[in-house]
């Protein structure tokens, strides 16, 4: 018997099953393999799948440019690297924790975590911007001379206009019309999150080719976008397509 919404008030057997599995389809993989499990801890969520290979990418790049700062002299300026590189580490993880979630009790904590890691990445971002621009002031150097500096500053403003945009839907729907109309652009939200992802790690890797870490620091480009790569590899076949809005679970009537 079809509700006065023009669904069926109980789904055939097994079409709950599918609608699920529709639901958490990611875009490599079958149905279901990157969903948190009820039961399991969530700290499976940032291993789950192909989270392993992202992972031992973020880890492996932190590490390899912290071993590069604390391997030389230490100077005001090498708080620098080490904040960002920080923050995207934290960032990953606020991403890998809430990728697999699906139900309302897993995406309402889920959400939380998320912003409670993004809210951690942006101090340690602001504190490594921070250090560089006091560092430039005092030593009167140029502000904007290379691709890094280029590309810290727009993914610092693309950033901050995502925190925002990710904290007012969550805490104050109405400026988006309500909370129907704040949920329908999260997937816009979540398109602009990986654009992001994709930003820092361009901006890390462009960091290879600034004076200091060719004078310095010495780290390899040829490393630095392999380690990226596989967090790439690792974070976006996860993404589940309903939530980016690429399928529509669809009931027979």
């Amino acid at each position: 018997m079809a509700s006065a919404t023009g669904l069926p008030e109980r789904l055939p057997n097994g079409s709950e099953e599918g609608l699920t599995s529709r639901e958490t389809e990611p875009l490599l993989g079958r149905p279901g393999d990157v969903s948190q499990e009820e039961g399991k801890s969530t700290l499976n969520n940032l291993v789950l799948g192909t989270g392993i290979i992202a992972q031992i990418g973020i880890w492996l790049l932190v590490v390899l440019i912290w071993a590069s700062v604390f391997t030389k002299p230490l100077i005001l300026f090498s708080g620098h690297p080490l904040a960002q590189s920080f923050a995207v580490l934290v960032l990953v993880q606020s991403v890998l924790f809430l990728q697999p979630t699906h139900t309302s009790d897993q995406k309402r904590l889920g959400q939380r975590v998320h912003g409670l890691l993004n809210l951690l990445a942006f101090l340690s971002l602001v504190a490594g911007m921070t250090i560089i621009e006091y560092n430039k002031e005092k030593s009167h150097n140029a502000h904007f001379h290379s691709a890094h500096g280029y590309l810290g500053v727009i993914t610092s403003i693309v950033l901050l206009l995502q925190y925002l945009v990710g904290f007012t839907m969550w805490a104050t729907p109405k400026l988006y019309g309500g909370e129907e109309n704040a949920k329908a652009i999260w997937k816009y939200h979540r398109y602009s999150g990986y654009f992001v992802l994709l930003l820092l790690l361009a901006t890390i890797n462009s960091a290879t080719q600034t004076d200091y870490n060719k004078n310095v620091l010495k780290v390899k480009l040829w490393a630095t976008f392999s380690l990226s790569a596989l967090v790439v590899i690792g974070v976006f076949p996860r993404i589940q397509k309903q939530k980016l809005g690429f399928s529509r679970p669809s009931v027979s009537l």
